[in-house]
Parts: C-alpha cells; sequence; structure tokens
C-alpha cells in the first residue's frame, strides 16, 4: 500500500474531537482507527505494537545502527468542520480555481499559494467535510517509512519509535502519553503543513470560558431589575481588541479567538482561546481578561461575570534550543530528499509542544497539507511522498 492509498483509508474513518467530552479519547470512534492501524502495523512488521486504553497507539522497530528517533503524529480531527461522509476525489491540478461543490471552491485570489501546486496530483472534498490531512496525512507518511525499511532490511535506519495520539485538536493529546512505552528520547510530530517546513517555534495557548449571570423577569416590569445576560454577553465581546483576531494576524502576532457563544436573558457563557508566541504579551492577554471581568462586575454586580483560564501549551522554543541539532538534520534530510526547507514558526500548536516541556524535545515537520479544519483543506499526492523520503532520510542520519 503507497502512501496515498493508506492517506485515502484513514482519511475514510471519522475522527473528530469533542472538547466537551470528559472521556479519553473524547470520542470513541478515534479507537476505532486506532484499532485498524495497530493492526496494520502488525501485519506489516512492526514491534511492540500496542494500543491503549486511553486510545494511544504505540510500535517499534529495532534499527540496524546506533541510536533511536521517534515520530508522533495524532489520529483525531479537528471539530471545526463536519468529519463524514468524506468524499475524496484526486484532480490533476493545471492551474485556476478548484470548484468543489456549488457555492464552494478553492480560489487562487484567496489561496494565491494554490498555483504553487499547478502539475501536481491533490485530492480534496467534495466541499462539506475537512480532509483529515491534519493529521492523518502525518500517520500515513510515518507508517509508509516504516514499511520502507522493513522491506529494505538492507538499508540503515536508527530504532524508531512511533506513537499516534488521540484528542490533539483540543489540546489533550500527550495527556496520557507513556514515556516509558516510546523507546526514543526525541522525536519529531509530523504536522504540519506546506512541504520543507520546519518548526520549533509555536503559541503559547490557553482556552477562557466567560460566564454570564442574568435576572429574568416579565418584560413589562423589568424596569432596574431584569439584567439580560444576552445583552451582557453582547456588551463583553464588544469591548475585546477588535484587531486581535484571526482573521487580522499573521506571523508572531498573537489574538483572541471567540468559538463558541450560548445565551438567553438568564445566562450566558463565551468560549474562546488565547494565542501568543511571546510569554510576556500571552500573559497581558490573560490579564486583560480578567481585569475586563473585574470592571464590568463592577458596573453590573459582582458576580455578574466570572472567568476560567486554563493553560494548554506553551511555546516549545525554549526546549528546543539546547538539541538544535535536531533542526539542523531535518533541513539536512529534507536537503537530501531534494527538497528546500524552511524554518517557520506555528500559528497552533502540535503534541510535540507539550511532550518538548516533558522532556522530550519534539519539533514539527511538515505534511504537505493546506487550508487544515476547512472543507477546502487538500494536499498534494506528491509532497506526500516527498515527506516520506524526508523521513526515511532522517531515520538514517
Amino acid at each position: 500500500m503507497n502512501v496515498t492509498e493508506r492517506f485515502l483509508k484513514y482519511v475514510s474513518f471519522p475522527t473528530s474531537s469533542d472538547e466537551f467530552s470528559e472521556t479519553v479519547p473524547s470520542t470513541e470512534k478515534q479507537k476505532v482507527l486506532g484499532k485498524y492501524i495497530a493492526e496494520e502495523l502488525e501485519k506489516i512488521g512492526m514491534e511492540k505494537v500496542f494500543l491503549d486504553e486511553n486510545g494511544y497507539v504505540y510500535a517499534e522497530l529495532q534499527g540496524n545502527i546506533e541510536g533511536a528517533i521517534g515520530f508522533v503524529a495524532h489520529m483525531d480531527t479537528s471539530p471545526d468542520a463536519p468529519d463524514a461522509p468524506i468524499n475524496t476525489r484526486i484532480i490533476e491540478y493545471m492551474g485556476g480555481d478548484i470548484e468543489l461543490c456549488e457555492n464552494i471552491s478553492i480560489n487562487v485570489s484567496e489561496y494565491p499559494f494554490l498555483s504553487e501546486y499547478e502539475g501536481q496530483h491533490l485530492i480534496v472534498t467534495d466541499g462539506k467535510t475537512l480532509l483529515g490531512s491534519d493529521d492523518k496525512a502525518g500517520v500515513a507518511e510515518i507508517v509508509s517509512m516504516c514499511e520502507y525499511f522493513i522491506n529494505n532490511p538492507e538499508k540503515k535506519h536508527k530504532t524508531i519509535a512511533v506513537c499516534f495520539t488521540p484528542d490533539e485538536e483540543i489540546g489533550r493529546g500527550a495527556d496520557f502519553f507513556d514515556y516509558n512505552r516510546f523507546a526514543a528520547k526525541e522525536a519529531y510530530t509530523v504536522d504540519g503543513g506546506a512541504l520543507g517546513e520546519i518548526e520549533y517555534e509555536n503559541f503559547n495557548a490557553a482556552s477562557a470560558k466567560v460566564s454570564v449571570k442574568g435576572v429574568i423577569i416579565h418584560p413589562g416590569s423589568a424596569k432596574n431589575k431584569m439584567k439580560n445576560a444576552v445583552l451582557y454577553v453582547n456588551e463583553f465581546i464588544s469591548m475585546m481588541p477588535k484587531n486581535e483576531i484571526p482573521a487580522c494576524t499573521e506571523g508572531y502576532e498573537g489574538f483572541y479567538h471567540i468559538h463558541d457563544i450560548k445565551a438567553d436573558e438568564t445566562s450566558g457563557e463565551i468560549r474562546m482561546i488565547i494565542r501568543d508566541h511571546d510569554s510576556e504579551k500571552f500573559k497581558s492577554k490573560k490579564a486583560f481578561l480578567e481585569n475586563l471581568v473585574s470592571y464590568l462586575n463592577t458596573v453590573h454586580g459582582e458576580g455578574t461575570f466570572s472567568l476560567e483560564i486554563k493553560d494548554s501549551y506553551y511555546n516549545m522554543k525554549e526546549k528546543i534550543l539546547p538539541f538544535m541539532y535536531l533542526i539542523d538534520n531535518a533541513k539536512a534530510a529534507f536537503e537530501k530528499a531534494g527538497v528546500t526547507a524552511k524554518t517557520v514558526p506555528i500559528r497552533g500548536g502540535t503534541d510535540g509542544a507539550r511532550l518538548s516541556y516533558e522532556g522530550l524535545p519534539c519539533p514539527n515537520l511538515s505534511t504537505g497539507g493546506e487550508n487544515f479544519h476547512s472543507v477546502r483543506e487538500f494536499i498534494s499526492v506528491e509532497s506526500m511522498e516527498k515527506m516520506v523520503d524526508v523521513l526515511i532520510c532522517l531515520a538514517g542520519m
């Protein structure tokens, strides 16, 4: 099975995670894919294959040269877009816009990088679901790399440890990672975007929930009595920084992203994420929310607004700097595979950020995918094939 066939099989499994679930993994369907992958790993000849009760898949391939290297990818997909039924097609892209379905296209005017893929074969959906290349492409590329070494035992490689995690998209992918079961002391996540990207700087990240209490009474006798939580939610949002949102930021610029609102007259809830590469700016963003809630409570009464903030992960840069040879090795592997590498900051996070803080340095590598978390997601067949070559080169260093 080649990497494209493998990828298409994996994306046929719906695996979105659910931040509102308290189970591990957050959705049982992730375990269905995990079971399939574990069985596949055993069939191709991987060693110490194990699917644990939390949905993590581990495996190992004994090396024939000194050293060990790890590779990590996640099986879940984002809950931001529907995950089923995923209907894929492969197009030979010769330029111009790509029509996915009526009223949904990938337009060069909006996505100018699309022109860089002219002459390649792109996997897309019918525009009704995400594709799942984040991060089933990473899983498929890692498994294909392992199968290459199994089928070519004369090829030199270090001992390879792999782990495929659940719930990365909701920030829990490293919660139950078993370091004792993982045979490597350094690793790479294969969970990035366009081919050639190497990432060791990511956002500091937190989630926040603002709860609002209202007082309901008949509108006819509401003067000086009613406290409409819907209006209070609107007031809170209107006081947020207008330009510190994803649509207005890029590069190292951080943001607030409100992704869920529930409200009626008696209660309201605002859920958001907070992101910034700079740790001091990250702290300032959290302090802004605390001060805004405090101010609104002085206006509307103590206890009207309450705030919960939970840190998710931190910028891995300071944990990777002592291990910059990992970045040098990755650059060399890309070069050997004929790919121009570039280091870029992640406008997001990976399991590698959490793992790096737990003592497993783990920078991130590209998969070849674009437009993640979107019905306009796509991935290049040629990019996936090249990434398998890159991983083969990296494991052999």
